[in-house]
């Protein structure tokens, strides 16, 4: 045969299984366009200079992690086409081509195929790569103007990786080809699992094990907050994941085949549609389902807890730092002159400002024995702070217990939140000892500052316990912070420069809100970019697979259908219990996957001060929305199957 036929038959080849390839073409060219976008911010100059690089190292490491979601997936979906094709690739044999001329085939028409695809994607990629920039830009909080260059080195890049993958899939194929007999190739697609009777004592067993492992990696989850946190988290992993695998490989199996048994074998029409195929394909479904499963529960955490941090970040810092600006006298003398110098250039920048000076005790503290959480030490540096004080500030902390306080302390806050109250704390300086009760464990700071637990009570009890710890020695325990706030939240950039420059200029330590605001939303911004587009390309990927799957299993029991058709049933009738298959397919994964992150997000929800409820639940909705596109699809194409069985 010549190179022209062979061709030829390429050409032809690729005509016929166009209606099958046309959504794995689309993600392609997705994967394609969206790991060029990546490279090219990667490059992109605007990108490189923010953040001292981080951006662009940031968007390199994406960008791998973005290349193994996509070859993972090319390499899988081009097994299921394989496997598919085998008796394509069979009756290749059989007319006289040799493995050698059906491996020339295949490879020709997967570089073809790819190519395409590459070519495809660079091209929409350059066109849309400035709105992906406008659209991180926006996310950081970044209002000028941005150029996008083109990228030659994101161009290169590209085109290697997925020369890269091109190669690796020609292997796949040589390998499918060389290794299988032809009758094999044959019989391929009959292969199914025939349903034994599951031995009771071991199923349930194991169908026991796998529910109570995942049981107790949801117990555990909410329960890892102690000294042994790292190993807690890999113990909810493995048990989750084992549970998962033992969910679907055990559990699901016996419970199909109790059904089947109740009904002693008389399944009726829609139960052979759904349940029986079901039964024969769940240990070969078994594997695939887990890892769907728990990778969608893991991108699901992902996409929820970058989004509840970008959501969250104003309210979170405004906790942390409830004063735009301050300066103390805490680890300086000259925080009071900073703190007038700053103001002074307030007054003739014309910014409208309000000042208040908050007077504290500072002492050592220290944790009743038992109460305080094991991850954190006993010991602690105290400033306690009168509560009228912080409302002539324009706080609005007021304590209603007179002999008691009120205790803030964002960095810690995470841990102390469990804590059961009230406990108390033992107040000491170099010579008197003094107990205190905390009835409260409020989030954030009472003020802008780091490094101190800040006990908030009465002033009447502040005024007894100054009294009491403050001696002419211990003179230095008094201190000052001078708060700065700026109504007018448009004067806050400008105001945000001053004080970076008095701070450098008196070597001060001083707290601005507003800077730390900027970078948390550069970080958040970037966070939330690249998770969201990761996630949304594993979820193309997944939802990919599962329909291609589904597609295969469609064309091998398009004789049953045109058997059904026969004997009168109905499109309608055949497409029920289709429906109930593809909600087993498809939901069963997103609700355990779902479950899963639930709970990944519960354990996580330390890290916030904030409610991150309805952020969390935003997220997890768009995934499954786009999600269940992917089924409405399957079953668009079992109805397309079935109208043709006739």
């Amino acid at each position: 045969m010549t190179a022209l036929t062979l061709f030829d038959l390429v050409i032809r080849s690729m005509r016929k299984n166009i209606k099958h390839y046309y959504l794995y073409f689309f993600a392609l060219i997705f994967s394609v366009v969206l790991y060029f976008v990546f490279a090219t911010l990667q490059h992109d100059p605007s990108v490189v200079s923010r953040s001292g690089g981080s951006m662009g190292a940031a968007f390199k490491v994406a960008g791998i992690l973005l290349l193994f979601i996509a070859g993972i997936f090319v390499v899988y979906a081009n097994a299921i086409f394989l496997k598919r094709r085998s008796r394509e690739i069979g009756l290749y044999q059989l007319i006289g081509l040799t493995k050698g001329s059906v491996s020339r085939l295949l490879i020709i028409e997967n570089s073809l195929l790819s190519a395409g695809a590459l070519a495809i994607g660079i091209g929409i990629g350059i066109l849309v790569s400035r709105v992906f920039l406008l659209l991180l830009m926006k996310l950081i909080g970044f209002d000028g103007f941005i150029e996008v260059a083109f990228s030659t080195a994101a161009v290169i890049q590209t085109v290697v990786v997925f020369l890269g993958i091109i190669i690796l899939t020609s292997i796949q194929m040589i390998v499918a080809v060389y290794r299988n007999t032809l009758l094999g190739l044959f019989n391929a697609e009959k292969k199914g699992d025939h349903p034994k009777k599951p031995k009771a004592f071991r199923s349930a067993l194991l169908a026991i094990l796998g529910m109570a492992l995942i049981a107790f990696g949801y117990w555990l989850s909410g329960r890892m907050l102690n000294a042994l946190l790292l190993i807690n988290m890999v113990v909810v992993l493995a048990a989750t994941i084992l549970g998962t695998y033992l969910l679907f490989r055990v559990t699901i199996s016996w419970l199909l085949y109790q059904i089947r048994k109740r009904k002693q074998g008389h399944l009726g029409l829609y139960n052979s549609l759904s349940l029986a195929p079901l039964m024969h394909r769940m240990k070969a479904n078994a594997n695939s389902l887990t890892i769907i499963t728990v990778l969608s529960a893991m991108t699901l955490t992902m996409l929820a807890g970058s989004y509840s941090l970008y959501y969250s970040t104003e309210k979170e810092l405004r906790l942390v730092y409830p004063f735009d600006f301050s300066f103390d006298n805490f680890w300086y003398e000259d925080g009071q002159e900073a703190s007038a110098k700053f103001v002074s250039e307030l007054d003739k920048q014309n910014i409208a400002y309000t000042v208040s000076t908050v007077e504290t005790l500072k002492v050592e503290g220290e944790f009743e024995k038992g109460s305080a959480p094991e991850m954190i030490s006993t010991s602690f540096g105290a400033i306690i702070i009168s509560d009228k004080n912080l409302q002539q500030a324009g706080a609005d902390i007021e304590i209603s217990d007179p002999d008691a306080a009120y205790l803030y302390d964002a960095s810690i806050y995470w841990l102390l939140k469990t804590i059961e109250v009230p406990f108390n704390v033992e107040l000491s300086n170099s010579e008197i000892e003094s107990d205190m009760k905390v009835v409260k464990v409020n989030e954030g700071n009472a003020l802008n500052t780091s490094g101190s637990t800040q006990l908030v009570v009465k002033d009447a009890f502040y005024q007894e316990l100054k009294g009491q710890f403050l001696n002419d020695e211990n003179g230095w325990r008094i201190s000052n912070t001078y708060a700065i706030d700026v109504p007018d939240h448009d004067q806050l950039v400008e105001a945000s420069a001053i004080f970076k420059r008095i701070n450098e200029e008196n070597d001060q330590h001083g707290f601005d809100y507003y800077s730390q605001y900027v970078s948390s939303m550069e970080f958040n911004g970037l966070l939330i970019f690249i998770s969201g587009f990761l996630g949304l390309v594993f979820l193309i990927s997944t939802g990919s697979i599962l329909y291609f799957k589904q597609m295969t299993e469609a064309e091998q029991e398009k004789s049953s259908y045109t058997t059904l058709r026969q004997l009168g049933f109905t499109v309608q009738d055949i497409m029920r219990g289709i429906v109930r298959k593809q909600v087993f397919v498809f939901g069963v994964p997103l609700i355990i996957g779902l479950l899963h992150s639930i709970f990944a997000i519960k354990a996580a929800s330390f890290m916030f001060m904030s409610d991150i409820t309805l952020p969390a639940s935003i997220a997890m909705g768009i995934y499954a929305l786009i999600y269940l596109i992917f089924a409405f699809l399957t079953v668009g194409y079992y109805r397309k199957t079935v109208k043709a069985a006739l």
